[in-house]
């Protein structure tokens, strides 16, 4: 087994020590106010609605910690979203299709800034998506989640499992101003590489700074029956209807957060050049297919950004997915 291949048992246990700790991040705290506490009629607890932001302002924003979940029936609401968020095959497995958890690309259970955090999501829906090509509601927004990112079918609209996700992100973003698009809420995008991606580049990196945790083969690695690192590709990852397959995104998440506590450390080349080879790779079929490749890449993945459709170091992308 080579340097690059499965880290050992103990090697795993402590990364999930290490994942555990993860919790603990806090994006720099940047000024914004939290609104006034106002008591719910049902005696449930504090809630916080989210401010309305100053006309063409945008702030910074950190959510509020865990340990401030309130006691009650809202806060054990919140406690469960939190508990589908990070683990969400065993809260909401009936929902999911592969083996990942939505904690995978929004880190810190979904707080940390640049990693597409659930506060900076919230306060921006109902909104327009080309996805759609319609406006969107929050609810509709987590069911896409299920549907691409999860490999999974969409709950129902006020099912208890979005009901919990609903809350959970209700919560953190309490204070933070409605409709801005506040600094570290997606992905970082505005960077280009001084060159093209290119795939040999990036399996070069991928071998280098991502194999030890993800797998040589890109499956990740699980521990005590725990997905400890998320597959990259394969029947098991996310599949090409996913916003993640988009190389700007994939690059845009790598660049800030990978590998794991290195963030930053990768060059605008690297994190584009692995982005690319990360989703040259085969993966589940997009739930929209039509049945027809080139049909479904015009109506859907029309996007210099999207590699499905096109054929890359040999292979037609999305012409063999994996089911």
């Amino acid at each position: 087994m080579s340097v690059f291949g499965f880290i050992n048992a103990a090697g795993l246990l402590a990364a999930i020590s290490m994942l555990g700790a993860c919790d603990n991040i806090r994006p720099p705290r940047t000024g914004a106010k939290p609104s006034p506490v106002a008591a719910p009629s049902d005696g449930a607890g504090p809630v916080v609605a989210p401010a309305a932001a100053p006309s063409g302002q945008s702030a910074g924003f950190t959510p509020p910690g865990h340990d401030q979940i309130p006691d009650g029936p809202y806060g054990d609401i919140v406690r469960k979203g939190r508990d589908i968020f990070t683990d969400t095959r065993t809260h909401a497995g009936e929902f999911v299709g592969n083996s990942l958890s939505c904690g995978n690309c929004h880190l810190d259970a979904g707080r940390l800034a640049n990693s597409a955090p659930l506060w900076g999501a919230y306060v921006r829906y109902p909104a327009y998506r080309s996805k759609t090509g319609q406006v969107n509601n929050y609810t509709e927004r987590l069911q896409g989640c299920f549907m691409y990112s999860m490999n999974g079918t969409a709950p129902p609209a006020g099912s208890e499992v979005l009901v919990a996700l609903e809350t959970y992100s209700y919560w953190m973003a309490q204070g933070a101003p409605v409709g801005a698009q506040l600094p570290g809420a997606g992905y970082p995008k505005k960077f280009k590489p001084p060159q093209p991606p290119d795939y040999a580049r990036g399996e070069a990196v991928f071998v280098e700074n991502c194999a030890l945790c993800h797998g040589e083969d890109g499956q990740g690695q699980s521990a005590a029956g725990r997905q400890v690192f998320p597959p990259l590709w394969g029947p098991k990852s996310y599949n090409w209807g996913a916003g993640m397959h988009q190389l700007d995104n994939a690059a845009g998440f790598i660049k800030a957060n990978m590998p794991l506590g290195r963030g930053g450390s990768l060059s605008d080349q690297q994190a584009w050049d692995v982005a690319m080879f990360m989703n040259a790779q085969e993966r589940p079929q997009d739930p929209r297919f039509t049945g027809n490749l080139a049909d479904t890449r015009a109506k859907f993945h029309d996007d210099p950004n999207s590699l499905y459709g096109l054929e890359v170091d040999g292979r037609l992308l999305g012409s063999d997915p994996i089911r």
